[in-house]
């Protein structure tokens, strides 16, 4: 089904394009330069390593690799590419250089190649990783996420993390230990259908550009856009040095010679009453708040000798609904204009103060400076090490050089002609969705109403990526409906949450208040007052005992 929907779209699409144009090998000549034509098994061979984690657990390379033509917006005819087949897959793959790459002859290092998600990227990586120097060569069979790498290079995905990595690996000349340097501000990756083109271009001069469709995304020095830093500070902190016990960090104090004033009344209340205020009109002095429920009967099983006196339950005194208030009026409160609060002293500067105390510098024993990282390891080989959730990512047209010009004239051979088409192909199949769409919203909703109300909410979901705005303009009706569906939506969920919280039993009518042969405890008192049940004080001694006996008899 997808694969004749793909020749539909393309058959779309060759309006579009006279001339369906046809991959060519390149001439452009590179250290290494890859394009997955005839011969390239020769170069490239897939891991039998297996992987651990950090937790011990063990994972195979068995994600399967292939050589072919896309199938998702195709291109250049005849153009085919590196494919990773499998999804939630580990899969590794490299191919050792012909000759080694080595910048320290004052030469820039320029990476490129291209990455097609013919699935999108839901969580994985599609980066690429420049293999150091060894000798014993790149170790096919062997690579693994512990083959050492010089540099990491390519875009990345899963959860929060979107970016394109650049790491690379430096050699501590004192210890000889290596360490990874990460980017700092990664740009983010470009998560797309169609072909796209990652460029890395590291100069002597320790500048670094990364390109993203041959457009700058993000640019930087190595000796200041990583971390750690590549070369440690030249002073460290004295380990050695404390701070001494006389030592004032205070630069504030009390003044000692304050005093306070003799009309500053500390005791003074924020509030006094407000002798201003009149108790409003119609205020119902000798009503009280509550009154017992007139409607109230005591229940047929209530016995006298085990529950005591029945006492009806306490309701809001209907005659208080209509007057502004019941019960003895007190004034309101009103800001103590007198009040000042507490007094402290004022603060004055600190004769004994010395400032913060920090431990005094001492040269760095491990201090060194390298002046020019750029001089990286030596790279023998290139490898695809990744683990991903999508299937089908493509990978082409690879570059490892020194010449940024020749790997803008590879991407002027491929990459440049390729994307219109694959542009044209993609619009063609957007175009066609909301064609659909269209012929089925301007249909009769009475004969479908789903499929009717699917096509608006499709016109208008592809309407909005080009421009929200507009969408909402031109569609104000779908807009309001998707709008209120979802207001509807949440109102559920906050409906359903609230009914999952309400763990308390409500109590639909109050039970009658049970008055007990002995005295009545206080805070029965209070739940009386409050106008609920009393609980008997044996009952509360018990948890969980809320019920007469009689209510429980009748609950069995």
């Amino acid at each position: 089904m997808r694969r004749a929907t793909l020749i539909s779209v393309a058959a779309l699409a060759a309006g579009a394009v006279a001339d369906k144009a046809v991959h060519t090998p390149t001439s452009v000549k590179a250290p290494f330069v890859e394009q997955f034509d005839v011969g390239w098994d020769s170069r490239w061979n897939p891991s039998q390593a297996t992987k651990e984690t950090d937790q011990g657990e063990q994972f195979s390379y068995v994600g399967q690799w292939s050589v072919e033509e896309p199938t998702v917006y195709p291109g250049l005819e005849g153009d085919a590419g590196l494919v990773a087949k499998n999804k939630a897959a580990h899969h590794a793959i490299s191919a050792q250089f012909d000759e080694v790459v080595d910048t320290k002859g004052e030469k820039a290092l320029v990476v490129q190649y291209e990455v097609k998600l013919q699935e999108g990227l839901d969580c994985g990586g599609a980066y690429l990783k420049l293999l150091s120097e060894s000798a014993n060569g790149v170790q096919a069979e062997e690579f693994s996420d512990k083959t050492p790498y010089t540099i990491m290079f390519g875009p990345d995905k899963c959860g929060a993390t979107n970016k394109v990595h650049f790491i690379f690996k430096h050699t501590n000349p004192l210890t000889g230990e290596v360490e990874e340097k990460h980017l700092k501000s990664p740009p983010l990756m470009k998560n797309s259908k169609i072909s796209t083109l990652y460029t890395l271009i590291v100069n002597p001069d320790n500048t670094f550009n990364i390109l993203i469709n041959d457009e700058s995304v993000k640019t930087g020095s190595l000796l200041e856009d990583f971390n750690p830093p590549v070369n440690p500070p030249a002073e460290i902190d004295d380990p050695e040095d404390k701070k001494p016990e006389d030592w004032v960090e205070e630069a504030k104090i009390a003044d000692p010679d304050a005093v306070k004033p003799e009309d500053w009344d500390e005791d003074a209340p924020a509030e006094i009453e407000d002798d201003e205020a009149e108790m409003p009109e119609g205020w119902l002095e000798t009503e009280t708040q509550t009154v017992p429920d007139p409607a109230a009967e005591k229940p047929e099983e209530w016995d006298a000798e085990e529950d005591g006196d029945w006492v009806p339950p306490l309701i809001a005194n209907p005659v208080c609904e209509d007057a502004p208030g019941c019960g003895p009026w007190k004034r309101p409160l009103k800001a103590n204009p007198e009040y000042k609060g507490k007094w402290y002293a004022p603060l004055i500067d600190n004769p004994l103060y010395k400032g913060i105390w920090a431990p005094r510098k001492i040269a760095n024993p491990d201090y060194y400076e390298d002046k020019q990282p750029s001089k990286f390891n030596p790279i023998s080989g290139v490898g695809f090490e990744i683990w991903t959730m999508s299937p089908s990512i493509l990978f082409d047209n690879i570059y490892v050089g020194y010449s940024p010009e020749d790997a803008k004239a590879l991407a002027a051979e491929t990459f440049h002609v390729k994307r219109p088409l694959e542009e044209a192909l993609e619009k063609a199949a957007l175009d066609k969705n909301v064609g659909d769409d269209k012929a089925a919203a301007a249909g009769d909703w009475k004969a479908d109403p789903v499929k009717f109300a699917r096509a608006k909410l499709n016109e208008f979901i592809a309407h909005a990526k080009l421009d929200p705005v507009e969408a909402i303009k031109a569609k104000p009706e779908t807009a309001g409906a998707l709008g209120f569906a979802l207001a509807t939506l949440f109102g559920l969920l906050g409906l359903l949450f609230g009914l999952i919280g309400g763990t308390r039993k409500p109590a639909a009518k109050p039970i009658a208040a049970k008055k007990t042969d002995g005295k009545t405890p206080e805070g029965a008192k209070e739940t009386a007052a409050a106008g609920g049940s009393v609980v008997p004080a044996a009952d509360k001694a018990k948890p969980g005992v809320t019920q007469r006996k009689g209510q429980a008899k009748a609950d069995e």
